[in-house]
């Protein structure tokens, strides 16, 4: 059995940090010397993993992205049916765990440097891709191929919108209400599949866990 290293329980653990503070600071109140407070380490630990302030934050998007999509796969491996497949990628990503206004907060803080900084961007790319991929091949099952794509588009605008929204307005939207209208919107593009089941099971979901 392999032994983990210290300098990568380091940086996992300095990714973390940073992350953390982003939820709470933005990009443009987020620091190294506040994630190596976070951290509980100098400034020069941090420095000496991540030599610049962006590179630090690249690896916070990556983490955050990590995290979204292991529970993505979580759901969609309990998935059965193409449309169970659809509503597992659409679910995970308004999982109670990561739709909240800290972690939506610092997703656009994150997104708005994009244009600025080719690494982030290349970072959303890749996201934007696997979304894409994952989409594509739930939604080839239950409609008619020349559909895919539109609907594909409607769902990752909705998501994004959604996302947007709680990151700018904290508290006016639950990811439970977040679903809704992503069920909503199925309903009328896929109207033989009963989302509103799936949206129930979600909730039902949640409340006994």
């Amino acid at each position: 059995m392999s032994l983990t290293k210290i300098s990568d329980i380091r940086r996992r653990e300095l990714r973390h940090a940073a992350y953390e503070v982003l939820q709470k600071e933005g990009m443009a109140g987020a620091t190294v010397e506040k994630v190596a407070q976070k951290a509980g380490a100098s400034k020069g630990i941090v420095h000496h993993y991540f030599k610049t302030k962006q590179e630090l934050f690249e690896h916070a998007m990556r983490h955050s992205n990590s995290l979204l999509r292991d529970e993505v796969i979580r759901l969609m491996r309990l998935a059965r049916s193409p449309e169970e497949r659809l509503w597992a990628i659409i679910d995970g990503n308004f999982s109670a765990a990561f739709f909240t206004p800290g972690i939506c907060h610092a997703w656009l803080a994150l997104c708005a440097e994009v244009p600025r900084e080719p690494q982030l961007a290349r970072i959303q790319r890749i996201v934007h891709a696997r979304m894409h991929s994952n989409l594509i091949s739930a939604l080839t099952a239950i409609v008619p191929a020349d559909q895919c794509e539109t609907v594909a588009l409607g769902v990752t605008t909705l998501i994004d919108g959604l996302w947007l929204r709680l990151g700018l307005r904290p508290g006016e939207l639950t990811a439970l209400e977040a679903l809704a209208q992503l069920a909503d919107y199925l309903a009328h593009r896929i109207p033989n599949v009963p989302w509103d089941q799936h949206l129930a099971r979600t909730g039902s979901r949640w409340q006994l866990g």
